[in-house]
C-alpha cells in the first residue's frame, strides 16, 4: 500500500447545497450584500467617492461577541454613511506563520476538535445575522473549498500575505463574485500582489467543487474588481511615498481607485494602538487629493488588546492579533466623517 500513509481518516462534509438549505439567504441578506458589492466597484471606479472603512475582529471566535459588534457598527454606518462606506471585517480562517488556532471554521470549539461542519454551519449563520442588519461583510478566503459554503453572503474578499502568490488563491479570485484585495507579501514587496491582481483578471479552469460537492474543473471567467492591499512588512507602507510607488505599479489597470490600508499588522509594527496613527495619515492624504486611496481596514473588537485561548475568556477581546476598542473605533470614524 503505497497511498494516504499519513492520512488517519476522512470525514465528509455536507454539501454547499445542503448548508445552505439549512441556512438559506433571505431577501434582506441579499439585498445588502449585492448593494455592498455594489458600493466597493462604484468606490473603485472613482463615481463614488467615499472612503472604504472595513473594520471589525481580527477573527471571530464568538458569536455573541460578533453580533453585538455587528449591531453596533451597523448603526454606526448609518450615521456617517454619506462620507464613509462600511464593512465589516468577519473573518473565520487564520493563516498561521507556524502554529496555532486556524479560525472559526477549522476549531469553533476552540479546543483542536476541529468540528469542520459545525465551524461552516456558524460561520454561515452568523454572515446571514450581520447581512440581516443591512451591514455588508468582509472576509479572507483561505481554503479554496470555504467559498462554496459562504461566498454568497460576502461584498469584499481579501487574499492574505501568505497566499497572494498562490496560483491556487489566484485562480480561486478570478471565479468570486465580489471585488477582492490581494495583500503585499509579508517582506513588504508589492510585485506579487501586482501579479496577483493581474493573474486574477485572467480567465482560469482549476480544480473545485460545486455546489453538489462533486469535485469539478471550474471554469471561470476573470474578476476585473480587484485592488492592492498595502499591509507593511519589515517597515510600514502607508507614507506618502510608499503610496506614490504604489500608484507607478497600479497604472496599468483600469480602475481609479484602487490601493486600500491595513492599518495593522506590518503598518502599525503589530502594535493595535499604532492603528490610529495610520488610520489619520492616510486619512489626511486622502483629504489631500490623493484619490487612488479606495480605504482603510481596521482591526478592532469591543474591547482592546488580545488574549490567549486557555481558561475563561474575556467577553468581547481577540484570540488572535490585538484590536482596537469599540469606543476608539467609533470616535475614530466619527472624527473622519467631520473632517471629510
Amino acid at each position: 500500500m503505497t497511498n494516504n500513509l499519513r492520512v488517519v481518516n476522512f470525514e465528509k462534509l455536507d454539501s454547499p447545497d445542503s448548508l445552505k438549505a439549512l441556512f438559506p439567504l433571505t431577501d434582506i441578506a441579499e439585498q445588502t450584500v449585492a448593494r455592498g458589492r455594489d458600493e466597493i466597484m462604484e468606490a473603485m471606479s472613482g463615481r463614488d467617492q467615499r472612503l472604504v472603512v472595513i473594520a471589525g475582529p481580527c477573527s471571530i471566535h464568538d458569536t455573541k461577541s460578533a453580533l453585538e459588534y455587528a449591531e453596533r457598527l451597523a448603526e454606526l454606518r448609518r450615521e456617517v454613511q454619506d462620507k464613509i462606506l462600511l464593512v465589516m471585517r468577519v473573518y473565520f480562517e487564520k493563516p498561521r506563520t507556524s502554529v496555532g488556532w486556524k479560525g472559526l471554521i477549522n476549531d469553533p470549539h476552540l479546543d483542536q476538535s476541529f468540528d469542520v461542519q459545525t465551524g461552516l454551519s456558524r460561520a454561515r449563520e452568523i454572515l446571514l445575522s450581520i447581512t440581516s442588519l443591512g451591514l455588508p461583510c468582509a472576509t479572507e478566503f483561505l481554503d479554496p473549498i470555504v467559498p462554496q459554503y459562504t461566498s454568497d453572503l460576502v461584498s469584499w474578499a481579501a487574499i492574505g500575505a501568505r497566499t497572494t502568490e498562490s496560483q491556487t488563491h489566484r485562480e480561486m479570485a478570478s471565479g468570486l463574485s465580489m471585488p477582492v484585495g490581494f495583500k503585499n507579501a509579508t517582506d513588504g514587496s508589492l510585485e506579487i500582489a501586482i501579479n496577483a491582481m493581474l493573474s486574477a483578471q485572467s480567465s482560469h479552469s482549476f480544480l473545485g467543487i460545486d455546489d453538489h460537492g462533486y469535485t469539478s474543473v471550474v471554469r471561470a471567467m476573470g474578476n476585473p474588481n480587484v485592488h492592492l492591499v498595502l499591509r507593511g512588512g519589515r517597515k510600514p507602507n502607508w507614507s506618502k511615498a510608499h503610496i506614490a510607488y504604489a500608484n507607478v505599479l497600479l497604472e496599468q489597470f483600469e480602475n481609479k481607485r484602487l490601493l486600500m490600508v491595513d492599518c495593522s499588522h506590518g503598518n502599525s509594527n503589530k502594535d493595535y494602538r499604532k492603528q490610529p496613527n495610520v488610520f489619520e495619515g492616510i486619512l489626511q492624504q486622502y483629504k489631500a487629493g490623493e484619490n487612488t486611496i479606495l480605504g482603510v481596514m481596521l482591526e478592532s473588537h469591543l474591547n482592546s488588546g488580545k488574549q490567549s485561548l486557555g481558561g475563561s475568556l474575556k467577553y468581547g477581546q481577540s484570540i488572535t492579533d490585538g484590536c482596537i476598542d469599540w469606543d476608539t473605533t467609533k470616535s475614530l470614524l466619527l472624527k473622519a466623517r467631520e473632517a471629510l
